[in-house]
């Protein structure tokens, strides 16, 4: 397998209950790809099978290059950059910002005895930067503003280079402000060739940053549609995927969706 992800006919199912049906799927060097679906799509677990925290109940799930299953994900994981609400309610609220991005060389959450060189701290605080929160390196995580604990959160999956970045819903919680930093942020890094192939989850079509290539839509865990955003983000595929009839507008590299207008014929 030569792909990021490279997903045939996987399923995911716990109890009588499918999280996923036969998903099939690639993701490519390269490539930026969004993953838009209500609540209850199968997001998430599709994104879990993507970081190696999942195993599919049927299928086979490729991730970069070895297949679940039949390699040590604990050897697979570091090469995977993660950003969500499961790993931030991880960290701990008395850990400094710079160790919070540092710690991620070793794998850890919560600076013990491990080692760090400068090229490392160095990083670190070159990857703060970027992110446009270096000021805050002495800071104590659990003082951050939501914004900022983002910020600092991508900065921690990209310590250790990853050759995959999984991005789920990075926007949520964030007031307009702090949306439009974070898009315009993770557009330049979608944009750098040197970036890791991306996969980044969201409920909404306007928190998609410039730059990303792909969509995959998703609906009671199985896929709508996918491919090419400017192909296949449109009205209809989004209104099936949200069960609702939505128009979908775009305002140069952005995107908008809205509820179609209720007519009387409709209405009736």
């Amino acid at each position: 397998m030569s792909d990021v992800l490279e997903f045939a006919g996987v399923g995911v199912r716990r109890g009588a209950s499918d999280l996923l049906r036969d998903i099939t799927w690639s993701v490519e060097e390269g490539e930026r790809w969004v993953v838009i679906g209500p609540n209850g799509a199968g997001k998430t677990t599709l994104l879990q099978l993507a970081a190696a925290r999942m195993h599919p109940t049927t299928g086979v799930a490729g991730v970069l290059g070895e297949v679940l299953g039949a390699v040590d994900v604990f050897e697979l994981r570091p090469r995977i950059g993660v950003s969500s609400a499961a790993v931030a309610d991880r960290i701990p609220d008395e850990e400094r910002v710079s160790d919070v991005v540092v710690t991620a060389a070793y794998g850890v959450l919560g600076r013990w005895r491990e080692e760090y060189d400068e090229s490392d701290e160095r990083r670190a605080a070159d990857l703060l930067e970027a992110l446009g929160v270096e000021h805050l390196a002495q800071r104590r995580f659990g003082t951050l503003s939501e914004g900022e604990r983002k910020r600092v959160q991508i900065a921690r999956a990209l310590m250790t280079d990853p050759e995959l970045m999984l991005l789920d819903e990075p926007a949520a919680g964030l007031d307009l402000r702090g949306r439009e930093d974070l898009v315009g942020r993770l557009s330049l890094l979608a944009q750098d060739i040197e970036a890791p192939a991306m996969v980044l989850v969201t409920h909404h079509v306007e928190e998609i940053p410039p730059g990303f290539t792909d969509i995959l839509m998703l609906r009671g865990g199985e896929v709508v549609a996918a491919g090419p955003i400017e192909l296949t983000l449109t009205a209809d595929n989004l209104s099936r995927t949200f069960d609702l009839p939505l128009v979908v507008d775009r305002h140069g590299d952005r995107w908008a969706a809205r509820a179609a207008a209720v007519t009387a014929d409709t209405a009736s």
